[in-house]
């Protein structure tokens, strides 16, 4: 595997690299990223990786610095997923002035995860932007645990007219149900027991819709009241359209996702579960 932070060095190494494929990362990578990885390489020739922790999308009560970095046993991990290409730029690299232009999603920026992160999304989108420019990929997958995030990218990729197909790549879940995530190593051993509630509340609610329930709203509310009585600090529980994340219209039948955060300790944790059929309203 070729290791590259630099920009010009990067580009020089994928000319004539036939169809390239990127995932991008910010790294303390686990399996659901190396899921990602294996995704990548049956849809191209080239499979690119970056890791980059995006200050950009931190808030000021976010976990910028504290959050893991593992560069070394990434690198091995992703060497083992036969990943051709990492970029690994430094901050000065990608951001070698003050960034004054970015990427400003509307609407749905500030629903969701974005009410309760406010500029977060502004800041994926810009890297994001900032990367398939310089790695100029044909297609970039990303996880669907980050459900809101793969539907920002998909709109912004669209709407700026980029060659670029954007996958998103399947939750993957420890044995438990829970969904693995970066964040999961803020745990406690009491806490990582108590995690999987989350699946379970969003599994049930999937159930029930299903089954022709249409109080999306009582639904909901029940929820975020069963995550706090077990100690959570519950963001949202949402049902939403797939197709754009607004709430349901009443039509019926569209495909429905049922999304949440919440906070367990010092962890904050999402997850989402998709509905194909049942009630839309």
């Amino acid at each position: 595997m070729q290791i590259h932070p630099s920009i010009p060095d990067l580009r020089l190494a994928l000319q004539g690299r036939g169809r390239i494929v990127f995932v991008p990362t910010m790294g303390n990578l686990h399996a659901g990223h190396i899921a990602l990885m294996n995704e990548a390489r049956a849809r191209g020739d080239t499979v690119v990786a970056s890791i980059f922790v995006n200050r950009l999308q931190f808030g000021p009560n976010d976990d910028f610095e504290r959050y893991p970095r593992t560069f070394q046993d990434d690198c091995d991990k992703l060497a083992a997923a036969a990943v051709d290409v990492l970029f690994a730029p430094s901050e000065s690299e990608l951001y070698p002035e003050p960034q004054q232009y970015y990427v400003d999603p509307p609407g749905i920026q500030h629903q969701l995860d974005g009410e309760f992160r406010p500029g977060h999304f502004r800041g994926v989108a810009t890297v994001v932007l900032k990367l398939f420019n310089i790695v100029q990929p044909q297609a970039a997958v990303f996880g669907k645990k980050d459900y809101q995030q793969l539907m920002v990218l998909r709109n912004m990729t669209r709407q700026m007219a980029l060659p670029i197909d954007v996958i998103g790549g399947e939750t993957v879940r420890a044995d438990d149900g829970l969904a693995l995530s970066s964040r999961n190593a803020y745990l406690s051993a009491a806490e990582r027991a108590e995690a999987p509630r989350l699946q379970r509340i969003l599994r049930r609610i999937a159930t029930k819709i299903s089954a022709g329930a249409a109080d999306f709203a009582r639904l909901e509310r029940d929820a975020a009241a069963e995550l706090d009585r077990h100690g959570w600090k519950t963001d949202y529980v949402a049902v939403r359209q797939q197709a754009d994340l607004q709430v349901p219209d009443g039509a019926g039948g569209q495909p429905l996702v049922v999304l949440a955060a919440s906070r367990l300790g010092s962890a904050r944790l999402i997850d989402n579960v998709e509905i194909t059929t049942g009630s839309g309203r």
